[in-house]
């Protein structure tokens, strides 16, 4: 055995409680969806038979379908609108000197210590006024204004470890400032783009307090909203069923990470801090 696999194996003891601690939430919420009805409240851990089922019956009275198809409407469109508006706002930040400058950085910084729970009253008097309650569109605005600063943040510092010589060259090659913008210097910040995206999707993905204040309609719930609507009011809880959305809602978040994971990966790597 060579000193490479050695330190490995070493490495890996050493994670091993933390994979542990991180994965048995999971285990236990896929082994409880495929228990019945009966075994959810045995304290066996493993059922006698694996009941498949529980995952076509919970999306056929569930009304999971909508839930999913909401969350993923308003978690696109918002992730969508809020890179295409942090992108300039970052580049401003990252290439230009203007008074202000400092104390705008230290804005975006200082909103980030409110949650969103001290404004949700307010947002709702605004919202209920505006005659937008239980709009799914009002929804992506809210999850937008909320990411805006912190998508800023971390570009603005990721594009600062781009070299300002890799645009000049193309200055001096005839390229005006937006064919420059377009060609050399977005392809270089994909990364961190692909990070800030992932990070505001999951925000929008598992936003609970805006959503369950500003939604009335059950066709309008989004994911967190019906998985709780699953268990709150009720006599009785199907738990295996809430499992099985649980676990249903956990899939589109998991698919996106490992599809683009090689992109996450050197977002942090490279240009998290300045």
């Amino acid at each position: 055995m060579n000193a490479k696999l050695k330190r490995s194996i070493l490495f890996w003891l050493f994670l091993s409680p933390i994979v542990v601690v991180i994965l048995f939430p999971y285990v236990v919420m896929t082994i409880t969806s495929l228990k019945s009805a009966t075994e959810v409240l045995n304290p066996t851990w493993w059922p006698e038979e694996l009941h498949w089922q529980n995952f076509s019956e919970m999306w056929q009275t569930s009304g999971i379908a909508s839930a999913l198809a909401n969350s993923l409407y308003v978690s696109t469109l918002s992730t969508l609108l809020t890179i295409i508006v942090s992108i300039p706002a970052a580049y401003a930040l990252s290439r230009y000197q203007f008074a202000g400058r400092n104390a705008y950085r230290q804005f975006l910084l200082v909103s980030q210590m409110l949650s969103p729970i001290v404004l949700v009253i307010g947002l709702f008097r605004l919202v209920a006024n505006a005659g937008m309650i239980d709009n799914l569109n009002v929804l992506v605005i809210i999850y937008t204004g909320f990411n805006i600063a912190f998508c800023v943040w971390m570009l603005q510092s990721y594009f600062s470890t781009i070299p300002r010589d890799l645009e000049e060259a193309a200055w001096m090659e005839g390229a005006n400032r937006w064919r420059t913008l377009r060609s050399v210097f977005l392809p270089l910040a994909v990364p961190a783009m692909v990070v800030t995206a992932i990070f505001t999707f999951i925000n929008a993905w598992n936003e609970f307090v805006i959503a369950l204040t500003m939604l009335r309609k059950e066709e309008n719930y989004t994911l967190p909203i019906r998985v709780l609507s699953l268990v709150a009011g009720r006599y009785t809880v199907d738990w295996h069923y809430v499992m099985a959305a649980a676990f249903v809602a956990s899939v589109p978040v998991a698919i996106l990470f490992a599809w683009l994971q090689r992109y996450l990966v050197r977002g942090l790597s490279i240009g998290a801090v300045k």
